[in-house]
């Protein structure tokens, strides 16, 4: 057990709220308390999962609320806890607990990415194949053109994959609206650079159902709803996702492919079938 995950007993029964330090001191000294079954001494630590009881009752620490941020990211700032990264992102939001982000924005970017304590809710986000619709303000280096606009909706050849149909608007001569569902690296500048421009900005103004409504450098907590409507749409999403997956015993059927069938195993097939023919006709097994 790492020591750091490991606090001692007093302290323990001060921060949830039982009683003082001192108060809990005499406790221990006179024997009241247990952890797991056993008296301890003076200054022994509780782990996580440890059954602490006073005069026999169940100490149960308070619940313990998640923290939910949306924050408007500035350029420059990396999305990353390493504090080996002088600009991450957990140290320039300095918030009094220990939070994360969830995914990424990339370093010359700016806008909405959302800041968490609450591993499980990363997970669902992170997995969801649906509904996690991402919406970026794009400038590029040169007037947009229509051909430009149909081609971004319809999907770009980048990472050896072809980007999924997307929702493009155009905005003014060189700004688009984008709608993403997916999350490949670098991937709206990848698409453009592929069309012959260069992302010059990049904005992210919603995740899902958050919007982006706070300056940049600053954030909120998420609302109940939002929190609520979120949830809901990580739920659909995990249905529908499982319900593509195949099912136990029921092998994945591989993806159908458009390329020409090679003729030479056709003629080899041939070719031994004729021999074979040729044995049976002259008696040989």
């Amino acid at each position: 057990m790492a020591e750091e995950n490991l606090t001692r007993l007093n302290k323990y029964l001060s921060e949830v709220g039982y009683c003082s330090r001192r108060k809990a001191d005499a406790l221990i000294e006179q024997g009241r308390v247990t952890i797991n079954g056993a008296v301890p001494q003076m200054g022994t630590k509780v782990a996580p999962g440890d059954e602490v009881r006073v005069n026999g009752e169940l100490i149960v620490p308070p619940k313990k609320d998640n923290v939910y941020l949306a924050f408007n990211k500035p350029i420059g700032i990396v999305c990353t806890t390493n504090p080996k990264e002088k600009k991450n992102i957990v140290d320039y939001i300095n918030f009094p607990t220990r939070i994360f982000p969830i995914g990424r924005l990339d370093k010359p970017s700016e806008g909405l990415i959302l800041m968490t304590d609450d591993g499980d809710i990363v997970n669902k986000i992170l997995r969801a194949r649906n509904n996690h619709e991402k919406e970026y303000i794009v400038t590029v280096d040169r007037n947009i053109t229509q051909d430009f606009i149909e081609r971004m909706s319809n999907g770009i050849p980048i990472l050896d994959t072809v980007t999924r149909k997307c929702e493009v608007e155009q905005l003014t001569r060189n700004t688009f609206r984008i709608v993403l569902t997916q999350g490949l690296n670098r991937q709206i500048r990848r698409m453009c650079e592929y069309l012959g421009y260069e992302v010059v900005k990049l904005k992210r103004i919603r995740i899902m159902n958050i919007p982006l409504d706070v300056p940049v450098s600053k954030y909120r907590h998420l609302t109940e709803k939002e929190l609520a409507d979120l949830n809901s749409l990580l739920g659909e999403s995990t249905k529908t996702e499982e319900g593509s997956l195949p099912g136990p015993n029921k092998p994945e059927k591989a993806p159908k492919t458009s390329a020409p069938r090679s003729r030479k195993p056709e003629r080899s097939l041939k070719k031994k079938e004729g021999f074979r023919k040729n044995r049976r006709q002259k008696g040989e097994s």
